[in-house]
């Protein structure tokens, strides 16, 4: 019997994966997506179809840290600073849009009959969009980066906080609910803040320490274990305090987004979180209840049609209210117009209170569950609709794949290409990306074979022969893009000549502590140039024309060791806020003077270098 039941467990495995493997790759040829590739995998699978599996509900629940594992790579992507600088988006705009939301389908809910405790509690659990569903169409869009992206994960941020505050509201319109005293409810909140503070502590002051012992002993499967030990640990710590599980893996990548390791985590993580989300997905569509649909399917039709339409009307009012263009509203209300996986746990506790009987949670969890399955379907039918003037055809544009040579060139505009002659002029063997399409085509017309691909991504990075190139030149026009590839080049090819192309000054010391091997400003030498262009224009002779340039040269690299030495890594805002920096030097001077000045005047560095202007160069 045991062996009948191993044999039976290891059906089941192997029907999960060829489901996955077979309906994936179909429903995205057909452009529909995999998400919708892996409902209706599910869908087939499940007790309405094969009847390969009898309780869809337990893989939905290990599956959940498919999406606890996708925040956490989400918080590695988002530094505190960042994360501090969309405050704004997910305490004004996130509330805000759960806010309006949810009294718009409350209010219709009370309208159609509902008794108001029952209508709040449908209405809210419809209000909590898939954060999975959403992650996922935004990863496939390329979209997650992006400031729109940003803004769409700051919402679904507010609602991972938001279903705390409504299952406790659950709690309290419970039929016959236990009266909750004040020190019950302060502890409570006492339980929640200490487990905050006890995950903040142990990011800021455990996990970096932790991560370089286990990185010491060269152990790969360590590190593995490591990073998944953080996720699953954060995420418990949180739960035990009554938070959010997802909310705890994304607040440890937050923690961790400024290690050194923060590359080597992600790629570690990677693997399992695809799995684990494909997993949950493929539960989702498992858990489509066929009999409730067919005994209510005039409810169920009505509910996810209307819910779903008054949905992307609050949302597209709340976009617009921010300022979002029509075309980002637009975009955003189709992504956000379904119910979420918070709506299955905000229904059943609601079940377990009594507010709501079985038949109506089955039929309010159809409801969610097909929202989620037209949500591809409904950015689909978008594009067609309203298709994005920015998209553009990749037709003969070729991907990164395979690529080798003596160099490697990421990024190819007008810095790019100036870098690339004296590389190619000397015959060395160039592989060029760039993720300008128009771009591509442009240097295709002139000659060049550029490919098509993104340096802060590890796989194109390797793809491209990152690993066998003997020096990555980084030169594109985006200076956070420009650190990200920076940190990674250094991270997993350490023994690669690195030169990166600078924004300013404090873009330059922050590289230079990625440690990379050579940067230089974008502007510094054709500045020069210029001023010394000026000097003879004014009168100055050209020799001594270029001595006053050449100190100035000089001077500049002095004084960037001097900071180096002191430490002074502060970034732009250290530089631009007129921060001293102390320096030993006086101003140099020919003859005495510099040329249009009197002899008896000082000179300050900031004269020749441009120290203490709102913009360093």
């Amino acid at each position: 019997m045991a062996v009948e039941g191993r044999e039976s467990e290891l059906v089941q495995v192997v029907a999960l994966l060829a489901a996955g493997v077979i309906a994936v790759p179909v429903f995205r040829r057909l452009g529909l997506g995999s998400v919708l590739g892996y409902l209706a995998a599910g869908l087939a699978i499940g007790p309405f179809g094969l009847r390969l599996f009898a309780d869809p509900g337990t893989i939905l629940h290990v599956a959940e840290l498919g999406v606890v594992l996708f925040l956490f790579v989400i918080g590695l992507e988002m530094q505190p600073s960042r994360l501090w600088s969309l405050r704004r988006e997910i305490f004004g705009l996130g509330i805000v849009q759960v806010a309006t939301c949810g009294g718009l389908l409350t209010g219709a809910a009370i309208l159609a009959g509902l008794h108001p405790s029952v209508a709040f509690v449908a209405a809210m659990g419809f209000t909590l969009s898939s954060t999975a569903i959403v992650a996922q169409i935004l990863d496939e869009q390329g979209e997650t980066s992006t400031p729109a992206g940003q803004r769409v994960v700051s919402i679904l941020l507010l609602e991972d906080l938001a279903i705390v505050p409504l299952l406790a509201f659950v709690a309290l319109l419970a039929p016959g609910a236990a009266v909750v005293t004040a020190g019950e409810r302060w502890l409570d909140v006492a339980v929640a803040v200490a487990s905050l503070a006890a995950l903040v502590a142990a990011g800021r002051w455990l996990l970096n320490p932790l991560f370089g012992l286990l990185a010491a002993s060269h152990a790969r499967e360590v590190m593995t274990a490591a990073a998944l030990l953080v996720v699953l640990g954060a995420a418990l710590v949180m739960e035990l305090g009554g938070l959010s599980m997802a909310m705890g893996a994304f607040l440890a990548g937050v923690l961790l987004s400024e290690s050194t390791f923060r590359n080597q985590l992600e790629a570690d993580i990677e693997p399992f979180r695809g799995i684990l989300l494909g997993l949950f997905f493929l539960a989702v569509g498992m858990s489509v209840d066929l009999g409730a649909i067919v005994r209510d399917w005039r409810f169920i039709l009505v509910a996810v049609a209307g819910l779903m339409a008054l949905k992307m009307v609050g949302i597209y009012l709340v976009a617009r209210l921010f300022r979002a263009p029509h075309a980002e509203s637009l975009k955003r209300a189709a992504y956000l117009a379904q119910g979420g996986e918070f709506a299955f746990v905000l229904y059943s506790a609601a079940a377990a209170t009594g507010i709501l009987d079985g038949g109506a949670n089955a039929a309010l969890t159809a409801t969610v569950i097909l929202s989620m399955a037209l949500t591809p379907l409904l950015v689909l039918a978008l594009r067609w609709l309203a298709p994005q003037r920015s998209e553009e055809s990749m037709e003969d544009i070729d991907a990164a794949d395979g690529l080798s040579g003596s160099a490697l060139i990421i990024g190819f505009g007008r810095f790019g290409q100036v870098a690339s002659q004296a590389l190619l002029a000397r015959g060395f063997q160039v592989s060029i990306i760039e993720r300008d399409v128009e771009m591509i085509r442009s240097a295709a017309d002139f000659g060049f074979k550029v490919w098509y691909g993104d340096g802060r991504r590890l796989d194109i990075l390797t793809a491209s022969g990152a690993a066998t190139a003997q020096a990555i030149l980084v030169c594109v026009d985006d200076r956070d893009a420009a650190s990200r590839i920076a940190a990674l080049v250094k991270s997993e090819f350490p023994l690669t000549k690195l030169y990166v192309r600078a924004f300013d000054r404090a873009h330059a010391l922050e590289l230079l502590r990625a440690g990379v091997d050579y940067q230089v400003r974008e502007t510094l030498h054709s500045a020069m140039i210029l001023g010394e262009a000026a000097l003879v224009g004014l009168g100055v002779p050209e020799d001594e024309a270029a001595e006053i340039t050449a100190e100035v040269r000089r001077r500049d690299e002095e004084r960037l060791e001097l900071q180096i030495a002191g430490g002074i890594f502060a970034g732009a805002d250290l530089l631009r806020n007129n921060a001293p920096v102390p320096t030993p030097l006086t101003t140099p001077r020919r003859k005495g003077r510099i040329v249009g000045q009197p002899a008896d005047e000082e000179t300050s560095e900031e004269a020749l270098t441009g120290e203490g202007a709102e913009h360093t160069i």
